[in-house]
């Protein structure tokens, strides 16, 4: 995890700031600790494709490829993230197994194929109701397993999935650090609580 958590940690990270996307990067040591939580599930196997929802740098993505998926599919709606994804590609073997989307998560005409697990660090919602909303709508309509990273305080969550049959389990937490990327942080850095969940289909 160590070793993957200082190789993730070399990528070169997005400059662009949205504050409604809530674009808050992810550390690699934190990453790493979740995508090693994610294999020790048995979610993340050998050869596995996995589309990676929010991508940002493509993090997520290329982590879960250098832990043995044989495709990973980011898909992110800034433009800048997506060139940002391509680039961090190059650092990987084979990039052919890649694929960068840049649309939004909402898009009725998104359609990525057949996927065996979702992994995503969607917008929280604080700074707009209900933003990740079209992220966890697309997670229904995958239909595949799918880890999440939100607010620990999260209150929609487990109702909405267990509604529709899924079998809903959040296993960990952590600080998420948050830079003072944007006016309305006062410190220069700050953390929220995270929490890891993992959403079966029925």
């Amino acid at each position: 995890m160590r070793q993957l958590a200082m190789l993730l940690s070399k990528l070169e990270a997005c400059e662009s700031r949205n504050l409604e996307l809530e674009q808050y990067p992810t550390s690699g040591e934190l990453a790493a600790r979740w995508l090693s939580d994610i294999v020790a599930f048995g979610d993340l196997a050998e050869g596995c494709t996995v589309a990676d929802l929010g991508s940002g740098n493509g993090i997520l993505g290329i982590g879960a490829l250098h832990l043995g998926a044989s495709r990973a599919i980011m898909i992110d709606s800034d433009v800048e993230c997506c060139e940002v994804s391509k680039r961090n590609i190059r650092t990987i073997d084979d990039p052919k197994f890649c694929d960068v989307f840049e649309s939004d998560i909402a898009s009725q005409e998104l359609n990525i194929g057949p996927v065996d697990l979702v992994i995503s660090n969607p917008p929280w919602g604080r700074q707009k109701e209900g933003a990740d909303a079209p992220f966890l709508d697309f997670i229904e309509s995958i239909g595949a397993v799918s880890h999440l990273m939100h607010s620990a305080n999260s209150k929609h969550i487990r109702p909405r999935f267990e509604k529709a049959g899924w079998h809903v389990e959040m296993y960990g937490e952590a600080d998420f650090a948050i830079p003072a990327a944007f006016d309305h942080h006062r410190s220069s850095r700050g953390a929220t609580r995270a929490g890891f969940w993992r959403l079966t289909p029925p």
